[in-house]
């Protein structure tokens, strides 16, 4: 008996988009394979077997919209003994019944044009190849109909959701060429467009795709960047005692199975300065006419993954101590770099933190992950002479630095804020009062 596959809770997302197939028909699969990958407006996400077996059917599509409880495919569980092997065949053949819808769907089918030679581009216009239609955001359809007209889709600018390329792109693309009209691919505030360059006329090149997480995290970078008016504080805290306290209680985390970092004291940090300050706790209204304040601290945690960056969000900071709040940051970790994250562990940040303590530099101007209106960077921490009570002391100093929403937030307020985050890093004891 066929085992109906569904996809299981996706947390408060009525459709998600299926962008792609991972496995064919035929292919031997094991518990926690992953089947599709499907894309929400904050990331990709894996959907996996939760039996064995081989696949027998896929019952959908590239671009179909899926919820909780959509089924996705059919599976033969009585070869479950097969997939400890993690083999995969060629597809299996189509059954008889198969057969004849494929059949019946190439005769509906209209002929195809011939394909005809791509339009001459405008005097100056450089192309740097297929590169950029292999990225491009559209439908297996739409690309059939560019590759037809001899259009590479990577300079199409697209105007459907998500910026996807609709056939009416391409042939507005084609009529611009022919007119001798500019036709942007970026579009935006008019922005003077970049023309695309070859660089193999330079040299050796190699072209390699970005990933789904990378477009997606480009994309809310760069609408915040151009629509939110950033501004960057700078501080540094003394951070000796903070973290010989950390030291002295390595071993007992160490005991509970987790690893006591400082982002677990950066974060209990933040939720004191957020009490005091509610303004960094905030989102702008849509119609920029009010300002909500929550009530509630779940902090998100920039991860850097193979696919990209992704920011998974620890929720009720303040309810936990050190040490649940070091084990969920540990499980978040694994989570974001198996690609096992659900959409409920990305959602309801009211404040980002990004360390690169554990990698280098001195500071540097985090972008703010809209709708938050501020985000705190925070770099390695170093060993600097300090003068002290008439003599020079070593001690360890955390650079940090503070972006944040000029339309909410003043230089003033920003300056208290990251003073009194000073003063709390500097002093653990702070947070109790």
């Amino acid at each position: 008996m066929a085992l109906e596959i569904r996809v299981p809770d996706i947390g408060n997302f009525k459709e998600v988009e299926v962008i792609d197939l991972l496995v064919q028909p035929g292919a031997v699969i094991a518990v926690e394979d992953s089947l599709i990958t499907v894309e929400s407006d904050k990331a990709t996400m894996d959907i996996p077997s939760p039996s064995a077996g081989v696949l027998l059917e896929l019952k959908v599509q590239q671009g179909d919209k899926v919820a909780q409880g959509t089924l996705i495919a059919l599976l033969d569980p009585a070869v479950a003994d097969a997939a400890a092997a993690k083999s995969t065949p060629a597809p299996a053949k189509p059954t008889p019944a198969a057969a004849e819808k494929t059949v019946a769907a190439a005769e509906m089918a209209p002929s195809s044009p011939t394909p005809q030679p791509p339009p001459t581009l405008p005097r100056g216009s450089v192309v740097a190849g297929d590169s950029a239609s292999a990225k491009a955001h559209a439908s297996p359809s739409v690309r059939k109909f560019a590759r037809e007209l001899g259009v590479q889709l990577g300079l199409v600018k697209g105007t459907g959701p998500k910026n996807r390329i609709q056939k009416s792109d391409v042939t507005a693309f084609v009529k611009g060429i022919v007119s001798g009209t500019s036709v942007s691919a970026r579009g935006g505030f008019a922005l003077p467009e970049i023309p695309p360059i070859d660089f193999s006329r330079f040299g050796t090149i190699e072209s390699k795709p970005l990933s789904k997480v990378k477009r997606l995290t480009g994309q809310n970078l760069h609408r915040s960047w151009i629509t939110v008016p950033h501004v960057t504080q700078f501080n540094e805290a003394d951070f000796t005692e903070a973290e010989e306290f950390r030291k002295s209680k390595a071993a007992e985390a160490e005991r509970a199975g987790i690893k006591l970092t400082p982002v677990s004291f950066l974060l209990k940090a933040c939720v004191a300065a957020l009490r005091r300050y509610p303004e960094f706790n905030a989102s702008l209204a849509p119609d920029g006419e009010a300002l909500i304040y929550k009530k509630y601290f779940h902090i998100g945690v920039a991860v850097d993954t193979d696919q990209g960056l992704v920011v998974p969000v620890v929720h009720d900071v303040d309810q936990k101590g050190l040490f649940d709040i070091a084990r969920e940051l540990r499980d978040l970790a694994v989570k974001a770099r198996e690609r096992k994250l659900r959409p409920a562990d990305l959602e309801g940040g009211c404040f980002t933190v990004s360390s690169l303590g554990g990698v280098g530099g001195t500071q540097f101007t985090p972008i703010i992950n809209v709708p938050e209106v501020a985000i705190l960077g925070v770099s390695r921490a170093t060993l600097r002479p300090v003068y002290l009570e008439g003599e020079l002391v070593p001690r360890l100093i955390l650079p940090f630095s503070l972006s944040y929403d000029h339309r909410v937030i003043d230089g003033m307020l920003a300056a208290e804020f990251t003073e009194y985050l000073r003063t709390i890093l500097s002093d653990i004891r702070h947070i109790l009062l």
